[in-house]
C-alpha cells in the first residue's frame, strides 16, 4: 500500500487521526507549523513532537521533499526551478518578480507558477510541455511543495521577504507544466490546503488558475466556493487560428468556451484575464484585434499578451517590439485592459517545460 504524503492531509483529517491515536490536539499544530512556517523536510527536525509520535507519524504517511535539479535565474530576477519528483520524474516551477503588468499585484509581491502535471496531453503546437507527451497527473503533495520547496530555496539563498508575514510567495499562477484542470480535483485539494490559514496562507484571490479551455471544468471551478481567479490560455481570437494551433479548440471552440466563461462570471462576478501568446506571423497580424477586443468586452475579460519565448526544435519567433507594441496599441485604442509583459525570464529557458526538456534530453545522450 502506497503510502499517502502528509502535506496532502486537511486540518480536519490530521485531527481527527491524532485523536484517534490519543494525541493531544495541540500537537497538530506543532506539526502544521514544522510544515508550513518552518518547512522542514524530515520528520526528525520536528523536535517538540514526541518521539514515538514521529515514528508514528513516518509508519504512517510519506513525506517527500522535491529535489532542486536545476535553477536558472534571469536578468530581471525571474528565477526558473527544475525539480525531481520521487519516482524521477522532472517538472518547473518559475519565480517571478513583481510587476505592475503581472496581475496587478503590489511592488513587494512575488509570484509563483507552478505545475499541476508531469508533461501535458493537449499538444499546444508552440508549447514544450507536451513535446514527450504525458505521463501522469500530479499529485497534492507535488503541487504544495512547489511553494514551500521554493521558499525553503530562498531562505537558503538568504533572500529576503518584504511581505508582512515574511513569506516569499504571495501570488500563484497555475500556468506551468500541464493543463491544471485536467488535474481538477488534485488540483483544488492542493490550492485548498495552500489557501488554509494553518497551510500556505495565500488568499484565493492571489491564485490564478489558467486552462486552455476545458469548458466543462470551468463551469465546475465557477461552482467551488473558493474565489479563485481564472485565465484563459487564449493565443487566438477566431476558431481559425485556435485551431492551428490548440488542438483543445476543436472539442471546445470558442462559441462553447466563450458560454462557459460567461457562466463562471455569472456565478463569480470576477474579472477573466485571456493570455495570448504573441506569436510571429501566426497570431499577431491586427486582424486578431477586432475579435479578440470582442470578446474581451463579451467577458468583461482584460488581455495579456506575452511575447513568445523560443522553444528549440519548434520553428515559431517572438514578433518583434514594435510589433508588439502595435498589437497592445490597437488593442488599448479598442478600450480594451491590456498588458504587455515584456520581459519576464526570456534570456533563460523560461517557455514551459524547456528545461525540462533540455535536462531530459542531455541525460538520455549521458
Amino acid at each position: 500500500m502506497v503510502k499517502r504524503d502528509i502535506r496532502s492531509m486537511t486540518l480536519e483529517e490530521l485531527q481527527a487521526q491524532f485523536k484517534s491515536w490519543e494525541q493531544p490536539a495541540y500537537r497538530v499544530s506543532q506539526l502544521l507549523d514544522w510544515i508550513y512556517v518552518r518547512r522542514v523536510t524530515a520528520w526528525d527536525a520536528m523536535t517538540n513532537l514526541p518521539k514515538a509520535l514521529r515514528q508514528l507519524l513516518a509508519e504512517t504517511y510519506a513525506f517527500y521533499s522535491l529535489e532542486l535539479v536545476r535553477k536558472q535565474g534571469s536578468r530581471d530576477t525571474t528565477q526558473k526551478f527544475l525539480w525531481r519528483l520521487n519516482d524521477q520524474s522532472l517538472i518547473e516551477s518559475v519565480l517571478i518578480p513583481a510587476n505592475p503588468a503581472l496581475y496587478g499585484e503590489a511592488s513587494d509581491r512575488h509570484t509563483l507558477c507552478v505545475s499541476t502535471q508531469v508533461g501535458c496531453a493537449y499538444g499546444c503546437k508552440f508549447c514544450a510541455s507536451g513535446l514527450e507527451g504525458w505521463k501522469r497527473n500530479l499529485r497534492v503533495d507535488e503541487v504544495v511543495d512547489q511553494v514551500l520547496a521554493t521558499e525553503r530555496w530562498a531562505t537558503a539563498s538568504g533572500e529576503k521577504s518584504t511581505a508582512a508575514d515574511g513569506r516569499t510567495v504571495n501570488n500563484l499562477v497555475i500556468m506551468g507544466m500541464g493543463e491544471p484542470l485536467a488535474n481538477y480535483d488534485n488540483l483544488i485539494n492542493s490550492l485548498r490546503i495552500l489557501n488554509a490559514p494553518w497551510g500556505g496562507k495565500i488568499g484565493a484571490r492571489k491564485i490564478t488558475i489558467s486552462t486552455s479551455g476545458l469548458a466543462p471544468q470551468i463551469r465546475k471551478l465557477a461552482d467551488d466556493p473558493l474565489q479563485f481567479r481564472l485565465a484563459i490560455s487564449l493565443h487566438g481570437a477566431t476558431d481559425e487560428v485556435r485551431n492551428k494551433i490548440m488542438p483543445v479548440n476543436k472539442k471546445y471552440p470558442l462559441r462553447e468556451l466563450t458560454a462557459a466563461c460567461e457562466y463562471y462570471q455569472d456565478k463569480k462576478g470576477r474579472m477573466i484575464t485571456l493570455e495570448y501568446i504573441l506569436i510571429a506571423g501566426v497570431n499577431d497580424a491586427l486582424d486578431q484585434i477586432k475579435p479578440l477586443a470582442q470578446l474581451a468586452h463579451k467577458l468583461h475579460a482584460k488581455v495579456n499578451l506575452i511575447p513568445y519565448n523560443k522553444v528549440e526544435d519548434l520553428p515559431w519567433e517572438r514578433p518583434d517590439e514594435p510589433s508588439q507594441e502595435a498589437f497592445l496599441s490597437a488593442l488599448e485604442n479598442e478600450d480594451v485592459i491590456a498588458t504587455l509583459r515584456r520581459e519576464k525570464g526570456h534570456d533563460i529557458d523560461a517557455a514551459c517545460g524547456q528545461l525540462r526538456l533540455k535536462t531530459e534530453r542531455e541525460l538520455a545522450s549521458a
